[in-house]
């Protein structure tokens, strides 16, 4: 090397570099090669009459599209749909979808197989006319070898699939329909990693060290044994950190599991504040060849649920601010889409959420990887019923025969996630009271044993101990509760809660050996921007939605202020009040963190999704947003409401969400009308004074000093719009999307807070707008289509990316209003 001159020693340099960076190029396109995405250009058709014969033909009309899909979302609310309000007032249908495809030459020796990551529901799928198999379940992915069927080289193959959803109801909230989560095309060797073949563990955790076991499933499909040598190299980013190596010998046509183990020395430890990962690469190797890779992202932390400090985490008490989320994503309907998912996830963490709950089923993988790498504690769910429905035509028809199917394929998919913490076997099962569900509780527990015992199982019990009593905490101190049969049969290893919050208290006496977990809290209600004075409030919404209420609002709205519950809830102050307050209640998930479509309590048509969510459909923060974001973030806070447009003379409640201050001083028109404190366990403060235009100011103090300040103007009539992107450059990739707020604003670009205006828009560009929402629980606007009315001066847009870079222009019309345009790029 020192007889080189410095401009070879550069060269040698870069030419290592290069080669280098060629050798994790090819690793990586490795792992690309082995599944391929499969969803472009398929055909579809949809019966126009679930009455309509079974049938395809040479007649019928198909349309070209890409999956994920869902044909439910494109379609009109119908008050009359079978799948009923709880379902969104959507209907379902029966659906097909075809794909023509050529498979080369030389993959004629390997194994191809399609893999649907869920196919809502009853799909069947034929690939040149053989059948490949039915799966009911539409939340669970699900693959079919297609090897010996297929046709090489020029010839075409051809899939179909049937997707039946037309048995309706079969959901209690809206399910949507067809291939609505993403297909792949896997192609191996004939001696390969099976289908989430890796199973991987870290028994010991140290600052020092961490013991990885690896448990691998190998499938040979050969006629011959093989002898080949497997080795697993663990890499942190693009250091290799690791690696162990077997030599087996495997017979023909059979499947072997064998057992590695290694150490991590001084590991990086995965957190809710950093979610540190590490990758597991698997190479079978032949005849000094690799045949096969198979990569593993897995996490290394130690925890558990404790008695007496609820959940810790490596070493560290954390409370679990958690929330459910359903699968939908609003306006796009059920069709999954990566950006998507991560947005809401990005909304909740803003909020100071920590854990999700996958709300009541196996969710899309993409929301799994999303989880491990943002840092979120989840409870995976499998089921919302066992052998007796709660809809006429929903998943207990199919119990008998896939419930152990299912359960084992969503625990061999998910059991390397490192975000998850908690399986749960069930939600809110009618057999829980009586020794049925004993039963089948023993049942799923021992299976989700077999195939996991590094995490705990609960279910989520409403509730674990009888409330239909006059006196709960009377009854408490009798002892003389009635416990839910499935809690007191010690078959569960987390007593898991919905709602009950005035029984968490007593946990510890009614469940000694036990932990908790809260894994439903809450249902409040509010519709994000409305109001109701001191007088409407009075008359219109008591405390409980169900107490002297028998008409409602006309037009189906529910107050903002957080003073509107459930007869099964609380408010959202009420439940976390009792969590915070205790060590032992390890923490909880509120329904819910977003509004969904259907099942619209406390409402039935026209209302067509839910009153739930601290954020609304559209993806805007509600006002109780602030006040769990002050008690679960270190950002410094102050959020006023409500608006101030009101009457000449009604008199306002204002409340404000706070912390790091001591106080908080309201001024109108620069006059105050006093400071206010928290006290005791207060969450806000409140002010109640008569309505005068001008200017609402808030001022937050800590030691006499001015901590924050924010301010609410009276608006004025709309006059233009204001377009602001979630991100205004996206990728080209023809899935990525940006979301664009539309805020209709006074001429002095004040955000006119009762502003109903329809917008309407139009793009220009490589891209396409998939999505238009306001949040309005009532609307029965199309979200698939160019024009929506905003609700409370808000709106959503969302526009997807074509496969070319290209500039977008977006532009939105109201009339009356100036128009507005924004450019969002696409590389």
């Amino acid at each position: 090397m020192s007889q080189l001159t410095s401009y070879q020693k550069i060269t040698l340099l870069f030419v290592c570099f290069l080669l280098m960076l060629a050798c994790e190029t090819s690793r990586d396109q490795k792992f690309n090669d082995r599944k391929v995405s499969f969803n472009s250009d398929w055909s579809f058709y949809l019966n126009d009459s679930i009455k309509d014969n079974d049938t395809i033909g040479t007649a019928t009309q198909w349309r070209t599209l890409n999956v994920p899909h869902d044909w439910s979302i494109e379609g009109k609310f119908d008050k009359k749909s079978p799948a009923g309000y709880g379902g969104g007032a959507l209907n379902g249908g029966l659906g097909w979808y075809k794909k023509t495809f050529k498979v080369a030459v030389e993959d004629s020796t390997k194994i191809t197989s399609i893999i649907f990551d869920g196919v809502y529901k009853n799909s069947e799928v034929w690939i040149n006319g053989h059948y490949l198999g039915k799966r009911p379940n539409g939340y669970i992915g699900f693959q079919y070898d297609m090897t010996p069927y297929l046709k090489y080289g020029e010839n075409n193959n051809e899939i179909i699939v049937k997707v039946d959803n037309s048995k309706q109801p079969n959901s209690r909230w809206y399910s949507g329909s067809g291939i609505f989560r993403n297909v792949w095309l896997e192609t191996t060797d004939k001696l390969h990693v099976a289908q989430w073949g890796t199973y991987i563990t870290t028994p010991k955790v140290s600052a020092e060290k961490a013991s990885v076991e690896i448990e691998i499933r190998i499938k040979n499909q050969y006629a011959a044994s093989k002898k080949a040598t497997v080795t697993t190299t663990i890499f942190k980013e693009d250091t290799k950190v690791t690696s162990v190596t077997q030599d087996i010998t495997i017979g023909g046509n059979s499947n072997q599991t064998i057992k590695q183990n290694t150490e991590v020395e001084t590991p990086i430890l995965w957190s809710v504040e950093t979610p540190e990962l590490y990758t597991a690469v698997t190479e079978i190797s032949l005849d000094n060849k690799i045949i096969d890779q198979y990569k593993t992202n897995f996490g290394i932390r130690d925890f558990k649920f404790d008695t007496e400090k609820g959940f810790i985490l490596n070493g560290k008490q954390v409370k679990i601010k958690g929330v459910c989320l359903h699968h939908d994503l609003g306006p796009l309907g059920a069709a999954i889409n990566t950006r998507a998912i991560e947005r809401q996830l990005e909304i909740m963490k803003e909020m100071g959420v920590n854990g999700i709950r996958t709300t009541h089923n196996p969710p899309a993988p993409e929301l799994l990887d999303l989880c491990d790498k943002m840092g979120f504690i989840v409870m995976d769910e499998a089921f919302d019923m066992w052998k007796q429905t709660k809809t006429k035509y929903d998943y207990g028809n199919d119990w008998d025969k896939w419930h152990k199917k299912d359960l084992v394929d969503q625990l061999l998919r998910d059991r390397n996630h490192p975000s998850i913490f908690i399986w749960s076997i069930g939600n809110e099962i009618p057999e829980q009271w009586n020794e049925t569900g004993v039963t089948i509780a023993k049942e799923l527990v021992a299976i989700t044993r077999q195939y996991d015992k590094t995490r705990p199982i609960t279910a989520a019990m409403n509730p674990p101990v009888n409330m239909n009593i006059d006196d709960v905490t009377l009854q408490f101190e009798k002892n003389n509760v009635q416990f839910n049969a499935i809690a007191k049969s010690g078959v569960l290893d987390l007593i898991g809660y919905n709602y009950a919050h005035q029984t968490y208290e007593h946990h510890q006496k009614n469940f000694p050996n036990t932990p908790f977990i809260a894994t439903e809290t809450t249902s409040g209600l509010q519709t994000r921007g409305y109001y109701d004075s001191v007088s409407d409030t009075i008359k219109k919404w008591p405390v409980r939605w169900d107490l002297k209420f028998t008409e409602g609002n006309p037009d189906n709205t529910v107050s903002a202020y957080d003073q509107v519950q459930t007869p099964w809830g609380s408010t959202h102050e009420a439940t976390w009040k009792v969590i915070k307050k205790y060590d032992f209640l390890s923490g909880m998930y509120i329904w819910t963190g977003f509004d969904y479509i259907g099942e619209p309590t406390p409402y039935e048509w026209p209302s067509i999704s839910s009153y739930f969510g601290i954020v609304d459909l559209a993806g805007f923060p509600k006002d109780v947003y602030y006040m769990y974001q002050s008690e679960w973030t270190d950002k410094t806070v102050l959020h006023i409401f409500p608006h101030w447009n009101w009457k000449a003379g009604q008199t306002v409640d204002v409340w404000a969400y706070y912390n790091n201050a001591d106080e908080v001083e309201l001024f109108l028109n620069g006059k105050s009308v006093g400071v206010r404190s928290k006290k005791g366990d207060d969450l806000h403060v409140m002010w109640r004074i008569p309505f005068q235009a001008g200017t609402l100011k808030a001022v937050s103090r800590k030691n006499g000093k001015v901590v924050l300040e924010k301010e609410i103007k009276t608006a004025g009539n709309p006059a233009l719009l204001k377009l602001t992107a979630d991100r205004n450059s996206i990728t080209a990739d023809g899935n990525d999307l940006s979301f664009i707020t539309v805020d209709i604003m006074d001429a002095k670009n004040v955000l006119v807070p009762t502003a109903n205006n329809e917008i309407s828009f139009s793009l220009k560009g490589n891209g396409k707008i998939v999505g238009v929402c306001s949040g309005d629980p009532v609307s029965h606007e199309s979200y698939k289509g160019s024009k929506h009315t905003a609700l409370s001066g808000k709106c959503l847009v969302v526009i997807q990316a074509g496969n070319q870079a290209d500039n977008l222009e977006l532009t939105a019309n109201a009339k009356g209003l100036q128009s507005k345009t924004i450019t969002i790029t696409t590389k």
